[in-house]
């Protein structure tokens, strides 16, 4: 007979995903495999209009060269790290509540996306990527023969 360690706390990353995956999906995951671990995502917003989708995530804090956005067969990625900042030696600090380390969101894209023009800006700690849509083909009235 081999012993099995109980970890009470391991399962719980899928029973919340499982039972509210959108409310918690942006709270930071605090148990992790190795013990203890962050991990955080930042919060987004996606609009549309008639000519485009918007993504906006709140990065602030993070520089544009710690950002990296990228396209993979229809799934549009968002990774990056906020750093975090180090300790001075005569600084006390009494609360850190602010999530540091890597993150990514990731977000699948409806097939009438234009990926060539995909422009992506960073304004007052908000990144903004703009996915324009492509000119939806009008659905063709084909007549077809009975035989």
């Amino acid at each position: 007979m081999s012993l099995i360690r109980w970890e009470p706390f391991r399962n719980f990353d899928e029973l919340f995903e499982r039972v509210a995956p959108s409310a918690l999906g942006r709270w930071p995951r605090i148990f992790g495999e190795k013990g203890v671990a962050f991990e955080w995502a930042p919060a987004a917003d996606i609009s549309e209009t008639d000519k485009e989708y918007l993504v906006k995530a709140e990065l602030p804090g993070i520089k544009r060269e710690d950002v990296r956005i990228t396209l993979d067969d229809g799934v549009i990625s968002i990774t990056g790290e906020r750093k975090q900042e180090k300790e001075e030696k005569e600084e006390k600090r009494h609360r850190v509540e602010r999530f540091y380390g890597t993150f990514s969101r990731s977000f699948s894209l409806p097939e009438n996306v234009d990926d060539k023009a995909i422009r992506a800006e960073s304004k007052e700690g908000v990144l903004y990527v703009h996915i324009p849509k492509t000119k939806a083909e009008q659905p063709k009235s084909v007549q077809i023969k009975v035989e």
